[in-house]
Formats: structure tokens, C-alpha cells, sequence
């Protein structure tokens, strides 16, 4: 007498040889997309992290690239940099950088998005121009700042001085009060198209027939805007907003183009700091301490966002 277990099995067995052939070869063809995205993922993600949290556990130093070894010494590195006066201060750099650029990043992205949605013409032309600075290296965006920044001959205090609005060159790049916001200033020029981007396919699916539909309820624009674009591009924004928090709480090349975490750690951010330890003073253990923080940190973010996604799909379902 044959099971409900023994069916599944007995029907594999009873296939024609043809049938088991083509399964077979269809389990190696799906086997054969995921290997290549699983080695690649552990050579270059896994292979770097491991090695890192392995590196904060030692005293990695100079001779150890010599010596080729370095000994452990458990948690010492992290006492060090979580006992570090900087870690305080660094930790709340980062947090205020990344806050900032992320509220005004998103607002100006958003606002262009809406405007973009109008057609008019050259709208195309200027979309693409406003793609620039995502398109540029980061490197030649610090450097095309730090000459518009600078306290001599920069431009924005000429601009600035010539419309009466200072009297004085504003130190942007090397007065501790200025700093902060002037490398804000740099990472929102560059995340704006980005946020923009997202943000204006988000829009474009949204059905103009739910627009027609509040006109003719008497809605106004900040009506639509509240009640229809708002809910339904609720899904669009909240990706943008947990790429833009992963892509600015590691943000490395503007902070070091334009004032190198300085003056006096004011722009100090936890990647620059574990640059900082690792390659100017030499501490490759500490370095990769406060990495491994910054990690844990924006995983913690993640799971922040996935729980609270999770949560509405689970409201929207009910």
C-alpha cells in the first residue's frame, strides 16, 4: 500500500528517463547562477570582512607585514577606541553628516522629481545635466568644492561678498564652525540626482487617473500631493532612504578631498577615523576595530528598516 510520503518519491522514480534528464539539467542550469554570485560574494564581501574582524582581535602593526604574524589581544583594540575621547565626538560627526545629507538630499530630490513630472521642454536635457554630479568621481567633486570652498579665492565667497551678504571671507574648509556644513553642502550636491532618479520612477507609476479623480473632488496640488502621491510613493521612498543612509554612513572621499576629518576633528566621521588609525598612525587593529563599529552600525540600520517594512506590508495585508 502505497503513503501520502511514499508518492512523491514514487512518482519521481516513475518518470521517463527523458524527464529526469531535463530535471537534472534544469537544477544545474539554476546551480550555475548561483555559483558565481556565491563565490563572488565570498571572495569579495565575505573573504574582506572576515579578515577585518580577525585583524581587530590582534596587535597588527608595521612588522607584521614582515614579521607575518601578529599576536591576539582580544578585545583591546575596541576598549581603546570606545575608551578614545574622539570616539564620542567622531560617533556624533557622523551621525549629524549623515542626517542632514540625507533629509536634504531627499527634499531637494523630491522637489525635482515633482517638478520633473511636468513634461515641458528641455525637461529631458535638464534631467541630464542634473545627473552630473552622481556621474562624476567622488574625487573630482571634492576637489571642484574645495576650489568653490576656499576662504582666498573661492567662488561662493566672492558671490557671496559681492551681493553684500558677508564682509569677510567665510573659512569654510579650515574653521571648525564652517567645516560640518560645508562637507554637508558637497555630499547633498551629489546625492540630490541620485534621490531624484529613484524618486521620479516612483512617480511615473503612480496612475494619472487618481490625479484626474481628486481634480474633479476639488483637490489643489498639495492636496494630490498628500493624499495621492505621498501614500503611494511611500514604498519608493523608503528605499531611497535606506540606500541613501548606507551610502552616506560609509561616505569617505568628500570628507578626505575637502578637509581630511579636520580642523581640529570637526568633520571627523567613524570611516575617517578608521583610515586615520590605520594608515597614518599605523594601528591596523584599532583601524579595523572602528570599521567593524561602522559596520555594525549600518546593519543595525538595515534590520531597523527591514522590520519596520515588514510591518506594514503585514498592516497593508490585513
Amino acid at each position: 500500500m502505497t503513503t501520502l510520503l511514499d508518492r512523491p518519491a514514487t512518482a519521481v522514480a516513475s518518470r521517463p528517463p527523458a524527464q529526469r534528464t531535463a530535471a537534472r539539467r534544469a537544477r544545474l542550469v539554476r546551480l550555475s547562477f548561483w555559483v558565481p554570485a556565491v563565490l563572488y560574494l565570498a571572495v569579495f564581501f565575505g573573504y574582506p570582512i572576515a579578515a577585518n574582524v580577525v585583524m581587530s582581535f590582534q596587535d597588527y602593526t608595521v612588522t607584521s607585514f614582515y614579521r607575518g604574524g601578529a599576536p591576539f589581544n582580544g578585545v583591546a583594540n575596541y576598549a581603546h577606541v570606545l575608551g578614545d575621547d574622539l570616539f564620542s565626538g567622531t560617533l556624533w560627526n557622523t551621525v549629524v553628516f549623515t542626517v542632514a545629507s540625507l533629509v536634504f538630499q531627499f527634499a531637494i530630490g523630491l522637489g525635482l522629481a515633482v517638478f520633473f513630472r511636468r513634461h515641458f521642454p528641455l525637461s529631458g536635457v535638464l534631467r541630464a545635466l542634473l545627473l552630473l554630479p552622481w556621474l562624476l568621481p567622488l574625487l573630482v567633486s571634492g576637489t571642484v568644492f574645495r576650489w568653490l570652498l576656499d576662504q582666498d579665492y573661492g567662488v561662493v565667497n566672492q558671490v557671496l561678498m559681492n551681493l553684500h551678504l558677508i564682509s569677510d571671507p567665510v573659512p569654510w574648509l579650515v574653521s571648525p564652525d564652517y567645516a560640518m556644513t560645508a562637507v554637508v553642502l558637497a555630499n547633498v550636491w551629489i546625492g540630490i540626482p541620485f534621490n531624484m532618479v529613484i524618486l521620479y520612477g516612483g512617480l511615473q507609476s503612480i496612475p494619472p487617473q487618481l490625479y484626474e479623480a481628486a481634480s474633479l473632488d476639488g483637490a489643489g496640488s498639495w492636496h494630490k500631493f498628500r493624499h495621492v502621491t505621498w501614500p503611494l510613493l511611500r514604498p519608493t521612498t523608503s528605499v531611497v532612504l535606506m540606500l541613501g543612509l548606507i551610502y552616506t554612513i560609509k561616505a569617505f572621499d568628500v570628507v578626505m578631498v575637502l578637509t581630511q576629518g579636520g580642523p581640529a576633528g570637526a568633520t571627523q566621521l567613524l570611516s575617517t577615523w578608521s583610515y586615520q588609525l590605520s594608515f597614518t598612525e599605523l594601528h591596523f587593529g584599532q583601524g579595523a576595530a572602528v570599521g567593524n563599529v561602522l559596520i555594525v552600525i549600518a546593519t543595525l540600520c538595515a534590520l531597523v528598516y527591514l522590520r519596520a517594512v515588514r510591518a506594514e506590508q503585514s498592516e497593508n495585508e490585513r
